[in-house]
């Protein structure tokens, strides 16, 4: 790795994401968003700051922006309840940190960053989550902080169709970011509000090591999103990192192939990934997804179609 080599990846969701039903004003706005979350990380590892401190830097960033379904912009349940969940992962040790059925934590990525450091476990969700996010001095805030007008539209709206889920387009909404220090470490994070009008107590992939975040130095870092359960079944994450440790394949490539297989299987969205020379990643095979990466000439780079 050339020395002073670092990067950061992010996405805010992928789904039905059209442009017909994307204003040139909510555009600017999701772009706005993107660009904010990638300067948030960039100082951290300007600074020669760690991957982890980025990642979740980054992702705070779209937590606390309303349009991302994570944090202050998560969907709603069936039983009309945000349950907020998250995963950080550290490439440099595997060590790694979950959270999930959160309704009063702020930054749920904080808590699963917290998980890992202070736990023995990878993975704590409800009410002891809760509590441990107490302890550890993070935002709590009233169930009310996570209620947003449009989101609640989304879900009434999805109660009265087939499946319960929204008719107009919505993305399936989660936000990640993977990051590569000064040091060549590489650390990701995923967190999102889940799926519009799931059951109670669904758990998705978002949480899940090896589904929706993975972090190895040797091979990658990734953070998915998309249809949860194909991301569960086909371990997305963590089949990016093994297609290129087991077959030799570049971060590019390893990314596209599992996410044709997706496809394949009629399983919906995309991922970001980034080696430990910089390189990124960031295929999707929806019709859209947010996104954008920076690297260390400052550089924000940000998409949401085709582009």
């Amino acid at each position: 790795m050339v020395e002073d080599t670092f990067a950061l990846v992010i996405h805010g969701g992928a789904g039905t994401i059209l442009r017909e039903h994307l204003t040139p004003e909510m555009y600017e706005k999701y772009i706005a968003g993107l660009k904010d979350s990638l300067l948030r990380g960039y100082e951290i590892l300007k600074a020669g700051g760690s991957a982890l401190d980025a990642v979740e830097a980054a992702v705070n960033s779209m937590e606390d922006n309303y349009l991302f379904n994570a944090g202050k912009g998560a969907v709603f349940t069936k039983g009309g309840k945000n349950e907020l969940e998250a995963s950080i992962m550290d490439g440099s040790s595997l060590k790694a940190g979950a959270c999930t059925l959160l309704k009063t934590v702020k930054n749920p990525i904080s808590l699963a960053r917290q998980v890992m450091i202070q736990s023995p476990h990878n993975f704590i969700g409800g009410e002891e989550a809760e509590k441990l996010a107490q302890r550890s001095g993070l935002e709590i805030v009233d169930p009310k902080y996570f209620f947003t007008e449009h989101r609640w539209r989304q879900h009434l709206s999805g109660l009265q169709s087939p499946g319960n889920e929204p008719p107009a387009p919505a993305p399936k909404g989660t936000v990640g970011a993977v990051a590569l220090d000064k040091s060549g470490n590489i650390a990701t994070a995923t967190s999102t509000g889940g799926k519009t009008n799931k059951w109670d107590g669904r758990i998705g992939d978002t949480p899940m090591i090896g589904a929706g975040t993975y972090a190895d130095n040797e091979t990658c870092g990734v953070s998915g999103t998309g249809d949860g359960e194909y991301f569960i079944r086909h371990s997305v994450a963590y089949n990016v990192c093994a297609r290129m440790k087991h077959l030799g394949e570049p971060v590019d490539t390893a990314a596209q192939n599992v996410v044709e297989e997706l496809r394949k299987v009629k399983g919906s969205g995309g991922v970001v990934a980034l080696d430990s020379k910089g390189n990124v990643a960031m295929p999707f095979n929806s019709s859209g997804m947010y996104r954008g990466y920076i690297k260390s000439d400052g550089v924000a780079h940000t998409f949401i179609f085709n582009e």
